[in-house]
């Protein structure tokens, strides 16, 4: 990297530094994660003061420098106005601000982490009043988990390896996810095992334990459709599918879903994801917690 050096990003974070400048985490397409200093963006007729915020999208020119680099230019492109007059979408967007800052790379290029986020943000700023806010959630998470090369296996068993497809016919039919094993699992499977747990050792035995989840057909349809560009339509799966009884499952925090209700199995999608993220990265996302109190709520 020259001295000085040119990049487009996007501002993830920002905290003040000395009395008036600002430090800022941008992800760049041409050097993915890069922390630098905004001189003087605190001062309130300053040309940066505006251009550090966040989730605002800046031409960069950036020197660098011993220990932090510094901008000394920023013309912006984009400032994501419907994210800064809504407190959702502003968490919404915090939130996967925070999972990005724990994936992506520094000093190497991030161009499709970059362009994915910005898109996931378009689509979480153009969400009407009141909407679902955790299908686009769960889907942008999975994205960036991919992205990341650590998406969980939802189309195969990690025992079996063999395909497993929904069933909207067995009452009660379910599938357990492993966060340990990164996996759907085939239940039968994990519990014959268990039965012939005497034959195993304790290092197998681990692998058909380690179940966080108990996901039901349409939950196993959500997560097996996120990989897909859009979200997957699943009005007509809902209304034209056996329904199973009325068995209830919770959630922390006291949420309670029937089987077959498409916006609560939403939730449960993303809080599944959130989870393993969290599992995977060994740290918390706080911005989740805020997204929670302001849309559960509706639910």
């Amino acid at each position: 990297m020259s001295q000085t050096y040119k990049a487009t990003g996007i501002n993830l974070k920002g905290s003040p530094l000395g009395e008036t400048d600002r430090l800022v985490t941008v992800l760049t397409s041409e050097w993915g994660i890069v922390r630098a200093i905004a001189p003087g963006a605190r001062k309130y007729k300053s040309r940066l003061r505006g251009r550090s915020e966040l989730f605002v999208v800046n031409n960069l020119l950036i020197v660098k420098g011993r220990s932090l680099d510094k901008i000394i230019q920023a013309d912006t492109i984009y400032t994501y106005p419907g994210l800064s007059q809504d407190l959702g979408k502003l968490a919404t967007a915090q939130y996967l601000a925070e999972l990005v800052l724990y994936l992506a790379l520094s000093e190497q290029s991030q161009l499709e982490l970059y362009e994915l986020f910005n898109e996931h943000l378009r689509r979480i700023e153009q969400l009407a009043n009141r909407q679902n806010v955790y299908p686009y959630l769960a889907q942008a998470v999975y994205h960036i988990l991919a992205i990341a090369g650590v998406a969980p296996q939802v189309q195969a068993c990690c025992l079996s390896q063999k395909l497993l497809s929904p069933n909207f016919v067995t009452p009660n039919w379910q599938v357990g996810f492993s966060f340990e094993r990164g996996s759907i699992v085939d239940l039968n499977i994990a519990e014959l095992n268990n039965r012939s747990e005497n034959n195993l050792n304790s290092r197998e035995l681990l692998k058909f334990k380690s179940i966080n989840y108990k996901v039901n057909a349409l939950e196993l349809t959500l997560l097996q459709q996120l990989s897909c560009e859009a979200l997957p339509q699943l009005e007509p799966i809902v209304t034209s599918k056996p329904i199973e009884s009325k068995q209830t499952q919770s959630l922390q925090g006291g949420v309670s879903l029937t089987n077959f209700s498409l916006d609560t199995a939403w939730i449960k999608v993303e809080r599944i994801l959130r989870e393993y993220a969290q599992y995977y990265c060994g740290r918390s996302l706080r911005s989740a917690d805020l997204v929670d109190n302001l849309y559960l709520v509706e639910f």
